[in-house]
């Protein structure tokens, strides 16, 4: 299941829970060609009990268009299969600059 919400600071919340596999990945897919590229996006693994690394490489081309981009929830092996296709996974702030100024 995938839920969509806006974030504190506009930024699109997509966060998913079950299992991260081909099905999952064309419905994320789906939702990403929706958000537009400069936008910001958070996208949220923490629920999720399994996920597949073909599931990840099928989004990857979607993810790595989102220069704003922060990855939560995946384990090492899973960030580094992002980082193979070319996806930034390390967080990027996305509130207000002074926020982003205050916090470092």
């Amino acid at each position: 299941m995938m839920d969509v919400t806006r974030g504190a600071h506009g930024e699109t919340v997509i966060s998913i829970d079950g299992d991260f596999d081909a099905t999952a990945a064309s419905r994320l897919s789906g939702w990403l060609v929706e958000v537009p590229s400069e936008d910001p996006v958070v996208l949220d693994f923490s629920h999720v009990r399994i996920c597949e690394d073909f599931g990840l490489a099928a989004v990857a081309g979607d993810l790595a268009a989102h220069a704003r981009l922060v990855v939560r929830g995946l384990n090492r092996h899973h960030e580094r299969v992002l980082r193979y296709f070319g996806v930034d996974v390390d967080p990027v702030p996305t509130g207000p600059p002074e926020e982003r100024d205050a916090s470092g």
